[in-house]
């Protein structure tokens, strides 16, 4: 077996040329860098939330003071983040929730990802029998799939929440009537024309822009009446309002009626649409055990591979930001891309081989194709036990304009949900007060390469690929050690295993590692942040044969780790506006 794993791995040294959909993902974000900030570390007990938004923190830990469970915080914080963080996140798009029990000692994975149209095919998104441009398919109609956050939230709820579910709206809809101020991210974001739709269609148009067409300025106040009737719906009715009564056939109607890029979602589908309660991987790292996310994400299995394939590697003994250890990690990360984009789908439409992918003997074999000084050039995908040899690479973008945020409560249980709308302002249709995801570009554009079917194709009923990578560590003993995720794209990814790695390598306060300058391979250039000492990684990178570009890399990290003294440490990305409170 070890040395079929062998001859294998030696087939994969072989340079892929890059696609041209993939050179497009190379260069694309999901949304602009809007600056620093500076975030002050939280330390506390029991209960911590961190989220990217100070109002949807403060409505967080508002709820696990009145007796909530870290579930009923979820749903408490996804409602504000609807209305004061709408680029990136709402009841209009959908989630993936890691959630620990302490009472059962028992960790779940609740997937509350999109899904494409029944009356949807694998052409979808081809127009004039071609491939349409990304550009084309994004805004309007024609992107949007089924929202599953709400249904997700309800279903965490269901099992784990303590308080009733009415009164875990009552803050976004007060915020939503008296208005939330403008600030500098949402501003420059709007400003920067990063979604081209966006002043498209009147609802978004009318709610983003001043009747001048400006940007709203910072400190605007913003009221959203709509939003706060439609949370009102959802408080009384549950999620039953969002996906059978008006507001689905608001939905439904304003998805179809758009003459230049109408959908396909109906009413039936709004109406199947069911959260998916799944079960985690988890993988033994020093001695820690470190649990991510299944598919339909790529999020989990791709960070365990890296974290895996370094431990074949002299990484742990090097100083993290030292150009070899920032070397040897782009290596793993262009194995563990490669095999992303061969393999990962929707596993209850097409076989992923999971347990393949993450096989100790496999994993050291991939392992013996990282050279310690010299850049590998892009890698084929391995052969692990399970694939299907008739996959072709993926050939979708995938920029997802996302959000993360974590919370323990009283009683030890915890949170680590990664919610996105897709690309910043979603599908720029706004229904009800909150934005639709475009979700649906996120699987690829075309179904086959070469005569040969791609895993991550337009199904009826599918839930397309993600990159979004929620985690939780436990430590020797079983017990609940940290939680991390990030907003990103397909450079999540590189954003959680890099923070892992600096959280389980060093003794770096939380909020240092969460900081660290990016370095990203996505199994093509190697990305270095711009501003930062990642710059500094150029020289020595370039001439160990990298091909360097220098950008900036907008991650939204939120994390928390048990210290030695028993408290919760957090970590806010200061790319971001985040906020960590706890008590």
């Amino acid at each position: 077996m070890k040395l079929l794993h062998i001859l294998r791995a030696l087939l994969c040294i072989v340079p892929l040329s890059l696609s041209s959909a993939y050179a497009v993902d190379e260069d694309l974000a999901p949304e602009n860098a809007t600056g620093r900030q500076t975030n002050i570390a939280s330390n506390a007990y029991p209960s911590l939330v961190v989220t990217a938004n100070p109002l949807a923190t403060r409505v967080g830990l508002s709820i696990l003071q009145q007796g909530g469970s870290a579930a009923d915080a979820a749903v408490a914080i996804q409602a504000m983040l609807t209305l004061v963080e709408p680029q990136s996140s709402g009841i209009g798009g959908g989630a993936f929730l890691l959630y620990w029990d302490q009472a059962e000692n028992k960790l779940t994975a609740l997937d509350g990802r999109e899904t494409a149209p029944l009356a949807a095919d694998e052409k979808l998104f081809y127009r004039n029998k071609e491939p349409m441009r990304w550009v084309d398919a994004l805004v309007g109609g024609r992107s949007v799939g089924t929202p599953g956050v709400l249904k997700m939230l309800e279903l965490a709820h269901t099992k784990h929440g303590k308080l009733p579910w009415k009164p875990l709206f009552k803050d976004a809809i007060v915020q939503a009537e008296k208005g939330f101020k403008v600030s500098p991210r949402l501003h420059k974001l709007i400003a920067s024309g990063i979604n081209p739709g966006l002043n498209r269609y009147p609802e978004a148009r009318n709610y983003f822009y001043a009747e001048d067409g400006s940007p709203l300025p910072v400190g605007f106040l913003r009221k959203n009446p709509a939003l706060a009737s439609s949370l009102k719906l959802i408080a009384q009715q549950g999620s039953s309002a969002f996906y059978q009564g008006a507001l689905g056939k608001q939905i439904v109607a304003r998805i179809q009626e758009i003459k230049d890029n109408p959908g396909l979602l109906s009413s039936r589908d709004l109406a199947q649409y069911q959260a998916i309660e799944r079960t985690p991987i988890c993988q033994p790292y020093k001695t820690y055990k470190v649990c991510g996310f299944p598919p339909p994400t790529s999020g989990g299995v791709t960070v365990l591979q890296i974290l895996t394939l370094l431990e074949h590697t002299d990484y742990s003994a090097l100083p993290p930001q030292s150009p070899l250890a920032k070397h040897l990690f782009t290596q793993a990360s262009r194995l563990a891309y490669a095999d992303r984009g061969r393999y990962l789908a929707d596993s209850d439409f097409v076989d992923v081989p999971v347990e393949g992918l993450l096989n100790a003997d496999y994993i050291q074999q991939r392992a013996t194709l990282i050279q310690s000084t010299q850049d590998a050039g892009t890698i084929a995908p391995g052969q692990p036990e399970g694939m299907n040899s008739a996959w072709r690479d993926d050939q979708s973008p995938e920029l997802p304009s996302t959000s993360h945020f974590v919370v323990v409560d009283q009683w030890g249980n915890a949170a680590s949900m990664t919610s996105s709308i897709e690309m910043a302002f979603g599908s720029t249709l706004m229904v009800g007060g909150f934005l639709l995801n475009n979700q649906l570009t996120d699987f690829s554009f075309t179904p086959e390469k070469q005569g040969q079917l791609i895993a991550n194709r337009v199904q009826p009923g599918k839930r397309p690929r993600s990159s979004m990578s929620p985690f939780m560590v436990f430590d020797a003993e079983g017990n609940l050690y940290a939680a991390v995720g990030s907003p990103g794209g397909s450079r999540i990814i590189n954003y959680v295993a890099e923070s892992l790695l600096m959280m389980l390598n060093t003794d770096l306060p939380l909020q240092q590692a969460i900081n660290t300058p990016h370095v990203s391979n996505r199994n093509g250039i190697t990305e270095l942040e711009a501003g930062t000492a990642a710059e500094q990684l150029a020289e020595p990178l370039g001439n160990m044969g990298h091909e360097i570009k220098i950008r900036d890399l907008n991650s939204g990290l939120h994390a928390f780790r048990r210290t030695d003294n028993g408290l919760w440490e957090s970590g806010v990305d200061n790319r971001r506006e985040g906020l960590a409170l706890g008590e």
